[in-house]
């Protein structure tokens, strides 16, 4: 099965005064890199997720951005400085009592001291916010993996259209190809006519012998087995339900090899220039195929 490596996907959960917003994107890489953008007071749950995004994804830069916001009760206190509350108080009733003042000592004088009142210690529930997060998380992998399927299609498509134009090329090349024999004795006599003028006697067991020699250096039918083989293979690697980028982009090299080493070999013009057609598709996989998971 083809999948891209790239795509993009969000998603946000609410739960007992708890919210998590994940957002992930997925790039081309040649291996699973991934990173994690968390608040400071969540790293606790940063090998877990990674576990968990690895479960999911076998390769690419998968990007994750998490926010978490915790209006829980056991995340959101106060609490004040009781020794400088009493200090305060007492301060405040000798003050009374040395200059007769009249009134109560008010909440506000209290309030009005910096550092009297403060935030408390958050200590949130990590075992709340790590299951939230957690089922977010897979909640957005789901759309990641609907997504690079999805794009996934297409790039199938374009594969199975260039894969038919190598088999297309290859049925042509294997035409061109037979006949080597007479096709060498006829290129070998009339380039010993031009160059002799005619003058020479041409002698037609040595033409015979020198024209088996070079249809036999140019045979071409270990090539054309291998890369019928390799065309096969890619076929079965894209409807492998594993991960496939890697390997096919391997069988690419070995077909772009195969097909070097034809023209290499061939002195045919038809063959040759297929040959070039045939590097023109190669060179439109391999780009597509940087993109395959």
């Amino acid at each position: 099965m083809i999948n891209s490596m790239t795509a993009y996907a969000s998603a946000e959960k609410t739960e007992n005064n708890i919210a998590v917003n994940v957002e992930i994107r997925s790039y081309n890489h040649r291996y699973l890199d991934i990173v994690l953008r968390l608040p400071r007071s969540c790293r606790f749950m940063e090998s877990h997720l990674k576990k968990q995004i690895t479960q999911r994804v076998s390769r690419g830069r998968v990007e994750v951005k998490i926010h978490i916001t915790d209006d829980s009760d056991e995340a959101v206190a106060y609490t004040f400085d009781e020794p400088k509350a009493e200090a305060l108080n007492t301060i405040l009733l000798q003050l009374k009592e040395r200059f007769q003042i009249n009134g109560d000592i008010s909440l506000e004088m209290f309030t009005r001291q910096n550092g009297l009142i403060r935030p408390a210690e958050k200590v949130p529930d990590e075992e709340a916010q790590l299951t939230l997060t957690t089922s977010c998380l897979d909640e957005v992998l789901d759309k990641l993996t609907e997504m690079r399927r999805r794009e996934g299609t297409f790039i199938s498509d374009d594969f199975n259209k260039r894969i038919g134009r190598l088999e297309t090329y290859l049925q042509t090349i294997q035409t061109e190809s037979q006949g080597l024999f007479p096709f060498y004795q006829e290129r070998l006599k009339e380039r010993i006519r031009n160059l002799t003028e005619g003058i020479v006697e041409i002698d037609d067991t040595r033409i015979a012998q020198e024209a088996a020699f070079f249809a036999e250096k140019s045979d071409l039918t270990e090539e054309m087995v291998r890369i019928k083989s390799h065309l096969i293979q890619f076929r079965n690697f894209m409807n492998s339900p594993e991960p496939a980028g890697r390997k096919l982009n391997f069988l690419l090299q070995e077909l772009n090899r195969e097909f070097n080493t034809t023209g290499s070999k061939t002195e045919k013009a038809n063959v040759a220039h297929t040959v070039v057609d045939a590097k023109a598709e190669l060179e439109k996989l391999r780009e597509q195929v940087q993109n395959v998971e």
